[in-house]
């Protein structure tokens, strides 16, 4: 991309934008994202095949048998949602952050990722309680909060 360098001077002078340089170490916000990605999708495979062992047809979400099989299958699914659910605010807090702190921000998506894997293996046994195993994973979320409210108090000159 070819930047208008008396242009984006003019605009940095009169306050109306700020300039972010991406580091070379966003490579490892990329690869995080990318491995967060791979989660899904693994989680996904799961609910798959285990739709299929037990006979969960499609286009029902979750088993109305709430013991047994219906339960073991719906804590498959449950744990595959509940990732989906606050996979959107992870991403933003992963991309944001990254930008001014790589590295810890990388990290924090690798505890998460870490976290989500260590619940669904958790949920996986049928037994819900099981997936506090993966409580672990708010570490990461806390440090991605951190890498993205620390970046954007700085853009404002709060910091």
């Amino acid at each position: 991309m070819v930047i208008d360098t008396k242009f984006a001077k003019s605009m940095l002078a009169t306050g109306t934008a700020t300039l972010v340089e991406i580091p070379s170490d966003y490579g490892y916000v990329v690869l995080t994202g990318i491995a967060s990605g791979c989660l899904l999708t693994w989680q996904s495979i799961q609910v798959g095949k285990m739709r299929k062992k037990l006979s969960v047809p499609y286009p029902i979400m979750y088993s109305p048998e709430i013991t047994g099989n219906g339960n073991l299958f719906n804590c498959y699914q449950r744990a595959h949602q509940n990732t989906l659910e606050s996979y959107p605010l992870v991403l933003m807090l992963l991309f944001t952050g990254g930008l001014k702190y790589p590295v810890p921000a990388a990290l924090g998506g690798a505890i998460w990722i870490a976290g989500r894997v260590a619940y669904s293996k958790g949920y996986y046994t049928g037994d819900p309680t099981k997936r506090m195993r993966g409580s672990f994973g708010y570490i990461g979320l806390a440090i991605l909060l951190g890498t993205s409210g620390t970046f954007g108090a700085k853009l404002l000159g709060w910091l």
